[in-house]
């Protein structure tokens, strides 16, 4: 077989052999899918640690791939990050001088996500998911916990119906295009919700942060944000990753002027205007 030759063509090669791995073949993909940049630097006996696997079930499993060896698997994540640090010196240029201490750290964190996020970015999975929104009848938007906020982003955007907390009650009869929007710890009824929606043939677009989240397997579409924070996760790359998306749907809808209507909906306080007396 031909070995991948990119470290975007490993995850491809690795998604679509997720689903037929055995538990440790499937911990070692896991790894490489979810930590390029430690994978970039890790040893093979640290990885096997990881994985709780032996040294020689990972040279096999690189072998399997096509590469020589493991050290291939590392290299084609040097070149990823690579790659990925020269998008970022892209975006590095300020005219001001950062504030410094812990808001320097945020900046420079948050715009190496959205670097990453769209330079990763996979152009066919991006159409596939615009011409599915686009295209349907109807759109749901599932995001739980921390995600939730995204989720009332995109549905406001795609002029969707927003699921909540009452899945029992909302999932039976779901029809469209469900979106689910989850990162790790990744929420457990929405993996439910979208296991749900392929048992009942509705396509599914995933909003994650990795090609090893459990949505994509079950995701007719997969878009990847870069969530790693100073002190936690970052949702500010997959904001905007939401928010370009709903507006791509709408350039492909031809909507426009999306939020004239908005304060019909009554989401919005209509402040008087100076000088008015109530």
């Amino acid at each position: 077989m031909t070995p991948p030759g990119s470290y975007q063509e490993l995850t491809e090669l690795l998604r679509g052999r997720l689903p037929k791995l055995a538990s440790g073949q499937l911990r070692i993909a896991h790894l490489v899918l979810a930590d390029p940049e430690g994978t970039a630097h890790r040893g093979i006996t640290e990885a096997a640690r990881l994985v709780e696997v032996h040294e020689s079930s990972i040279a096999r499993f690189a072998n399997s791939l096509g590469l020589s060896g493991y050290p291939d698997i590392m290299e084609l994540c040097r070149a990823w990050l690579a790659e990925q640090a020269q998008l970022a010196r892209r975006t590095d240029e300020r005219p001001a001088e950062p504030p410094g201490g812990l808001l320097s750290a945020t900046l420079e964190q948050e715009q190496t996500n959205l670097a990453r996020t769209y330079g990763r970015l996979d152009r066919p999975s991006w159409l596939r998911a615009v011409a599915l929104l686009a295209e349907a009848d109807a759109v749901h938007v599932l995001g739980l916990r921390e995600c939730a906020p995204i989720a009332a982003l995109l549905s406001r955007g795609l002029r969707g119906r927003q699921l909540g907390a009452c899945l029992v009650d909302e999932l039976p009869g779901l029809t469209g295009v469900l979106v689910a929007v989850s990162i790790r710890r990744y929420a457990a009824d929405t993996v439910r919700a979208v296991e749900y929606a392929r048992d009942h043939d509705v396509p599914v677009v995933a909003l994650t942060d990795n090609p090893a989240s459990p949505l994509v397997e079950h995701a007719q579409a997969a878009l990847f944000a870069e969530t790693s924070g100073v002190g936690g996760h970052s949702l500010t790359a997959l904001a905007s990753l939401a928010q370009a998306l709903a507006e791509e749907v709408a350039l492909r809808r031809g909507d426009s002027h999306a939020e004239d209507d908005l304060p019909s909906f009554g989401f919005y306080f209509a402040h008087p205007s100076p000088g008015h007396r109530p």
